[in-house]
């Protein structure tokens, strides 16, 4: 979640998520194949992910169902955030699968926001050094053992200077946050944590201009997905919002994207800027889901994001929605 300011698309069978990965806490090669098929079908879905994040998900069904009664569609991702100081959560999991969505955990390496941007401890340098082997290889075991495919959003909107991951930040330094993020996806991969979507989600560039996604991108041997989060601020279209952002993403990788967290400012552009939104999301067959932030100042929001705010963005939300061929996802 933001405190600052605020591909390729190849169809493929959708085939049922709830396959049992039966084997792959083991790492034995005959798992392979059932793992690698259930990240495919997450990453080349046959239709799209409309996600929320709200303040009890996945765990309260009440609030998902609530949204879903608002929007007129469930939604078919639920995002959730894990700091550092918190080991993974089989359940949450299951929750998500649950409630027919696919789970998006944002990995946060802090203890928090209320020590700020310098937190030394989870510098970098020391990340990519080893100094959380053992909490990251923990961590990654526990991902395999339950093995259910799991978006992994890792140390997001790094490129903006509001989170002690940036190299802007905590004494990191260029080329410090590439060297991290391969370092943790390498040790996913020597317990076999092959269950793991990697979401690579950087903040628009419109509040960071002078920053190269280049530079902070790890390749796309360690990232299958790409994302960005962007917020309406004053804009009147959603292309203001996403289109610099995407045509740089574009140029670095033909991965699938997410936009991993969006909405849009109280005012009177927000129901025209939500169905807009919609009209772009149509518009680009390469972005194969979003995240609605569907937050108040109360749930943990900057703004009021939520496209349930007043009936005419409720209405705005619901009739866009109504447009988009979403994928399934099995609950079982």
């Amino acid at each position: 979640m933001a405190t600052g300011p605020a591909a390729r698309f190849v169809a493929a069978p959708m085939l049922a998520l709830g396959l049992l990965l039966t084997g792959c806490a083991s790492g034995q090669s005959q798992s392979a194949k059932p793992v690698d098929d259930a990240v495919r079908r997450i990453t080349a879905p046959q239709g799209r992910y409309f996600g929320v994040s709200t303040r009890q998900a996945p765990w309260s069904r009440a609030e998902t169902a609530a949204v879903a009664r608002k929007a007129g569609r469930a939604p078919n991702m639920l995002e959730y955030f894990v700091k550092w100081t918190e080991d993974f959560r089989p359940a949450a999991v299951r929750a998500s699968y649950g409630q027919g969505a696919v789970p998006l955990l944002t990995w946060e390496p802090w203890a928090g926001s209320g020590a700020g941007t310098r937190q030394p401890r989870y510098a970098l340098a020391q990340i990519a050094g080893g100094g959380f082997d053992a909490y990251v290889t923990r961590f990654a075991e526990a991902v395999r053992a339950q093995g259910r495919p799991v978006v992994i959003r890792f140390a997001h909107e790094m490129n903006g200077a509001w989170f002690p991951w940036s190299e802007q930040r905590n004494g990191n330094h260029g080329g410090d946050y590439v060297k991290a993020w391969r370092h943790v996806h390498d040790l996913f991969a020597r317990v076999g944590a092959g269950n793991v979507v990697w979401l690579w989600s950087p903040n628009v560039v419109r509040d960071t201009p002078r920053v190269s996604l280049r530079e902070l991108y790890p390749g796309d041997a360690y990232v299958d997905l790409v994302g960005m989060t962007g917020y309406q601020d004053d804009e009147s279209t959603a292309g203001a919002v996403f289109d610099a952002t995407l045509a740089q993403l574009r140029g670095l990788s033909g991965r699938p994207v997410v936009i991993a967290e969006t909405g849009a400012r109280p005012g009177r552009k927000k129901a025209a800027w939500t169905a807009a939104f919609f009209r772009w999301f149509a518009a680009h067959p390469e972005v194969i889901g979003f995240v609605w932030f569907e937050r108040s100042h109360a749930d943990g929001g900057h703004q009021d994001w939520r496209f349930t705010q007043t009936p005419g963005t409720t209405r705005a939300f619901a009739g866009g929605l109504a447009t988009v061929r979403l994928t399934r996802v099995s609950r079982s």
